[in-house]
């Protein structure tokens, strides 16, 4: 069974609290429409895992809010690739690899001491957009499109 978009997120500024969105319009070479990143060169989309932030959360010994994570999609299960160049597919919009995600230095501050830590090596994957398309809650992911 392959994983699912469980969680969308976008934030409209870089300070500015992230809400969660059933569907976002990705636009390729440019990002989610409404979200912070939005036009940047490479950042368009990031992606975290589900059991990742369980195991942040077991770590912390409280709940990980994938929306105080500041990713933008959040899955619910499967390795999400590290390595440039690697191709995802996320409903009907292909993304590659950019770099691995690094824990934001706010996380302290929305999830309480600790948190970046916990994040560490669990903090997802940047991607740049291939494709345009609507990302849904619910759309299944492909890992290894290959």
């Amino acid at each position: 069974m392959r994983p699912t978009v469980v969680a969308i997120h976008v934030a409209k500024g870089r300070r500015l609290p992230t809400r969660s969105v059933q569907s976002v319009e990705a636009e390729a070479g440019a990002g989610l429409v409404g979200d912070r990143y939005h036009g940047s060169r490479h950042r368009h989309v990031t992606i975290q895992s589900l059991p990742d932030l369980e195991a942040a959360a077991a770590d912390l010994g409280r709940p990980v809010d994938p929306g105080l994570t500041r990713r933008n999609l959040t899955i619910s299960g499967g390795d999400i690739p590290t390595r440039p160049g690697t191709r995802v597919r996320v409903g009907e919009v292909e993304l590659e690899v950019v770099r691995v995600a690094a824990p934001c230095r706010l996380l302290d501050d929305e999830l309480g001491p600790g948190a970046a830590r916990a994040l560490h090596a669990r903090a997802g994957t940047v991607f740049r957009l291939l494709t345009s398309g609507t990302i849904r809650v619910g759309d299944e992911v492909t890992l290894d499109p290959a």
